[in-house]
């Protein structure tokens, strides 16, 4: 005799809210959100449905990505096989992203896991219910985006009138009635390290003389009672703030700068003289690292914390690159880190590939990429089994000594037997043309903007980039160049090829570009 039994359907309940506020209280939304949930799986239960008691709250997350502990936890325990359904209050507590929502019912689908909205009433087991529920989110995502657009409207409104919109409170400065106020200890600190900069004239120095005396960065509670600053000046957080217009009495919104409502707290002869210097500073900095051939020259650390330093042999009339621990250089064996000494090329490529996807839209102006490199790169420790990249911003404002100074860690995998080789790469003498590497770089990150739907033509993305059309149109085929001769450009072996000679090659296919650029067959 069959049994006419139903299957348990285990059902976990996922709340989610935006922001902290009323999360303090003794009933908030997300107590609200469960209730409704659980009162919905009871009606449910002559259908077998079962609530899972194992929470899966995410407080004060956004909906915009998926990166969020609970709902993390929620899709573990879907792969284990611990879910059957999944109930939410509405479908944007679990995400506002079309491309997210796309991600997640196909992971439903491959565990046969149905998802229900309480309030909308939504089945993604049918497929009415699943097109319902993506114009529904794609409602979502325009609000949302909505939303971004008028806040980012907002802040650039106050910017352009001089107001202070939040962030962190710079060094100098305090914050009273929202606005920002000279802090009397601090400002005098500020006027200390601009005169000190110009007696000295270098980083360096000034470095050493603020360790000397005490001086450190600004220090800061957050609103989770957490420390920040109170550290050392290092380079970065000290150049940012001998270049920070706030103190003139200046407000700044992307690459402008508005009269500010605050107070200035040096006087702009001081401030223009600092910037005289450092101009003066960055060209000679920048005709060094030109010269020098060495894309990650004062960038690479082995993983005991030495500076890796560029260096070269000659074999049979061809010069082989490498970088080279500098405790090895100084004899200091014992001291080098597990990595002391590495092929360059293959270390440059894989940094190269990663700056150009990680900054892709930054590689449509007319900046090189290695002046890119120099902004986003703080530090790469090279390790054995993978290289650990330290990266800053480049669309931060400069708002503060502390700001762009404050580093991304990225962990990218690298294999260091993989690039050790019995056969060294060869580089020729004058090294990679920067202007052909850099044309190669942009055209793949515009290729990526257009396949990511960035943009839909190519006169959109030339209008965004700041270009003729016709000029990208041209730059684009280098993305689409036999890898061989693309290595080749990146390893500094084609040194007859121009950007003009790569311009003229109309040739579509490996083999023909081949036999135009190289007279090959």
């Amino acid at each position: 005799m069959a049994s006419n039994a139903i299957k348990p359907l285990r059902c976990a309940v996922y709340t989610r809210k935006s922001t902290e506020h009323g999360l303090d209280l003794e009933f908030n939304s997300l107590h609200a959100q469960r209730e409704a949930c659980e009162a919905y799986i009871k009606s449910q239960a002559s259908q077998g449905w079962q609530c899972i008691p194992e929470p899966y709250d995410d407080p004060a997350f956004s909906g915009g990505n998926l990166d969020r502990p609970a709902l993390k936890r929620l899709l573990a325990d879907i792969d284990a096989g611990e879910v059957d359904v999944i109930v939410v209050y509405k479908i944007d507590r679990l995400t506002r992203s079309l491309a997210d929502f796309a991600k997640l019912v196909e992971a439903f689908d491959a565990k046969s896991i149905s998802f229900v909205a309480v309030t909308q009433q939504f089945n993604t087991t049918t497929s009415m219910g699943r097109l319902t529920l993506n114009v529904l989110l794609s409602f979502a995502q325009f609000e949302r985006e909505l939303s971004s657009e008028r806040v980012r409207d907002k802040v650039a409104a106050s910017r352009q009138k001089g107001k202070w919109t939040g962030g962190t409170i710079p060094l100098g400065y305090d914050i009273k009635d929202k606005k920002l106020v000279p802090h009397a200890t601090e400002r005098k600190t500020v006027e200390y390290i601009f005169t000190k900069y110009l007696e000295l004239q270098g980083f360096q120095k000034l470095i050493a003389d603020l360790d000397a005396k005490g001086i450190v960065t600004k220090r800061r509670t957050t609103k989770l009672k957490k420390y920040q600053g109170g550290i050392p000046f290092t380079y970065g957080p000290l150049a940012y703030l001998l270049k920070n217009r706030l103190y003139i009495g200046e407000m700044a919104h992307k690459d402008k700068w508005y009269r500010g409502e605050h107070k200035p707290i040096l006087d702009r002869k001081l401030f223009e003289s600092v910037q005289a210097l450092l101009k003066s500073h960055k060209v000679e900095r920048r005709v060094k690292r030109t010269q020098s051939g060495a894309l990650l020259m004062g960038k690479l650390y082995d993983d005991r914390g030495n500076l890796m330093s560029p260096s070269y042999s000659t074999k049979k009339g061809v010069r082989y690159r490498f970088y080279v621990s500098s405790a090895l250089l100084r004899g200091r064996k014992a001291d080098a880190g597990s990595v002391s000494r590495i092929a360059a090329i293959p270390v440059e490529t894989a940094i190269t590939e990663f700056i150009s996807r990680e900054f892709a839209k930054h590689l449509g102006t007319d900046g090189s990429f290695r002046e890119l490199l120099h902004l986003t790169l703080a530090r790469i420790d090279l390790r054995k089994s993978s290289l650990r990249l330290s990266l800053l911003d480049p669309d931060q404002d400069c708002t503060d000594g502390m700001g762009p100074g404050r580093a991304r860690i990225v962990d990218l995998p690298w294999s260091y037997e993989a690039a050790k080789s019995p056969f060294p790469h060869p580089d020729e003498t004058t090294g990679p043309d920067p202007q052909l590497v850099n044309a190669i770089v942009r055209a793949h990150a515009w290729v990526k903007l257009l396949n990511d739907g960035k943009f839909d033509t190519i006169e959109t993305l030339a209008e965004a980039v700041k270009l003729n059309p016709n000029v990208l149109r041209q730059n684009i085929r280098f993305a689409f160049l036999d890898p061989h001769i693309t290595d080749a450009i990146i390893q500094g072996r084609m040194a007859d090829i121009s950007i003009t000679d790569l311009a003229q090659c109309n040739a579509i296919s490996w083999k023909g570009q081949t036999r135009d650029l190289l007279g090959a067959e």
